[in-house]
């Protein structure tokens, strides 16, 4: 086998290893911060991540209408209109109207719904640092070529 099929077998491998230890992390990941999220719920109601990053789309983008959020979130409309009506009835999220146009519901965030959005941010900022820290082994230019291999790996696997 020539030096460049080794390296790309080896790339391989390496890769799949990554997918593996990334479901790993994510699935400690998750427990731990769905865990953290729990302390800001006072309710029955359970929450998964997709309802967790309705919330944060929500909160994001309020007043938001169900396609619109469908959209951001990549679920369709139908999930989209379970997930808002049991986020509605935890009471994390609210129907509002425009004055504008009483016709469409748009959606906005509870008080209790924005402190889920403000732990969701936190934790967020958080991975996000590790993630620069992370990096910081890196020079500018392979920072350049690290953006356009995640690049070139997101249009191939659309």
């Amino acid at each position: 086998m020539d030096t460049a099929n080794k390296n790309k077998n080896a790339i391989h491998e390496l890769f799949v290893q990554f997918l593996e230890r990334k479901e790993q992390y994510e699935t400690r990941i998750t427990a731990t911060y769905l865990e953290d999220i729990r302390k800001h719920i006072e309710s029955e109601f359970s929450l998964n991540m997709t309802e967790l990053h309705t919330i944060a789309c929500i909160g994001e983008w309020e007043p938001i209408n169900v396609t619109t959020l469908a959209e951001r979130i990549n679920v369709s409309k139908g999930n989209t209109s379970k997930i808002t009506n049991k986020l509605l009835k935890a009471g994390w999220v609210r129907k509002a109207q425009l004055n504008d146009n009483k016709k469409e519901v748009y959606f906005r965030l509870t008080p209790v719904g924005k402190k889920l959005f403000a732990a969701h941010e936190e934790l967020h900022a958080k991975e996000k640092q590790r993630m620069y820290e992370f990096l910081e082994r890196y020079n500018e230019r392979e920072l350049e070529f690290i953006k356009q291999l995640f690049g070139d790996m997101v249009d191939f696997y659309c």
